[in-house]
């Protein structure tokens, strides 16, 4: 009930915010965007709230309004996305771009027909411009390299975070109030909701391990923190990733110091491996047998070392989210 009313406070405090704002929003030209964004957001909390699960709960409201404020007010007809989890999130909301990046990463089946316009990090300007679009959304972690790459059109691109697990539910349901697709940013929404109220009830009264995430790159292996989208995902479940408790790692990716990692002794270590972005699996394992520090750890004892799928724990996909809670969660509470 507490949770509730915080909410309706929070809906009250958008509106105020936003009337109060009104006249500096049209003079820049967006206030009836604000307007009309401030009150999708308000009917969405509301549908929200008519069920016990709620499918927007640890949104953060003030972010998803930055993030709106920043799509035009005329809504678009020609989108380019150059960001793969932002065009997976335009394909479950049933909105299609006219051009997609070109990437390694699958994109949407519904969407191999479109236009691809080259690296998500450097799209092919020509490309771009002959699209004529009048949206471009892009991952707000590249920013200043598309800012760079871009810098010929004129468009002001549309940055939404897709690094963390919250980062995709938040940049969802930015682009579905946007594009007034409440329906379907609901029904995904509530099933991840449910999907971790579920693995929640799971882990009731269980004691969780503690975790080290490892990832592969050409030359070596590093460690994650929670700012990794793994750690995210480890985070939400509740369990000790390692690289903040013991190993005092600042940097998403960090290298390994295998005495520290020994006196930390982490119950379960889960190793995002793949040959197509570093190092493969059979490169740990020639790492293990290359350094038997790897043998003391209890981990390596108890057959608790794992090496995951790529395509499902290593790239941000608000489609495949509730599949990677549950894997995660599988070697939790097996």
């Amino acid at each position: 009930m507490k949770k509730y009313w915080f909410r309706i406070f929070m809906v009250l405090a958008m509106v105020f915010m936003a009337a109060c704002s009104s006249d500096t929003d049209d003079a820049s030209g967006k206030g009836a965007s604000a307007d009309k964004d401030t009150s999708a957001a308000v009917e969405s909390a509301d549908e929200a709230n008519d069920d016990s699960t709620e499918p927007t709960d640890g949104v953060d409201e003030k972010k998803l309004e930055e993030l709106l404020a920043q799509f035009p007010e005329q809504k678009p007809e020609r989108i380019i996305t150059t960001s793969v989890p932002i065009a997976e999130m335009l394909d479950i909301l049933g909105v299609d771009p006219v051009g997609v990046p070109t990437s390694t990463n699958p994109l949407p089946k519904n969407f191999e027909a479109i236009d691809q316009i080259g690296s998500p990090m450097q799209p092919d300007l020509e490309v771009v411009t002959s699209l004529d679009p009048d949206l471009i959304l892009g991952a707000e972690s590249l920013k200043s390299t598309l800012d760079e790459n871009l810098d010929g059109i004129d468009l002001d691109p549309t940055y939404l975070p897709t690094d963390s697990f919250n980062d995709l539910k938040l940049s969802f349901q930015a682009l579905g109030t946007y594009f007034e697709k409440e329906e379907e940013m609901n029904a995904k929404l509530k099933s991840i909701a449910e999907k971790e109220q579920e693995l929640a009830e799971r882990g009731k009264d269980k004691e969780l391990p503690s975790v080290m995430l490892v990832i592969g790159t050409a030359d070596s292996f590093m460690v994650m923190s929670e700012k990794s989208y793994l750690g995210s995902l480890i985070d939400t479940l509740g369990a000790e990733n390692i690289a903040a408790s013991a190993l005092n790692a600042t940097e998403t990716y960090s290298p390994i110091n295998m005495e520290d990692v020994v006196v930390a002794d982490p119950d379960i270590i889960l190793v995002l491996a793949s040959g197509d972005h570093g190092a493969s699996e059979d490169m740990f394992k020639k790492e293990v047998e290359n350094n038997d520090t790897w043998t003391k750890l209890s981990a390596y004892k108890n057959d608790q070392i794992h090496i995951l799928d790529y395509e499902v724990f290593g790239v941000t996909s608000i489609q495949h989210v509730e599949k990677a809670l549950t894997g995660i969660a599988d070697y939790f509470f097996e």
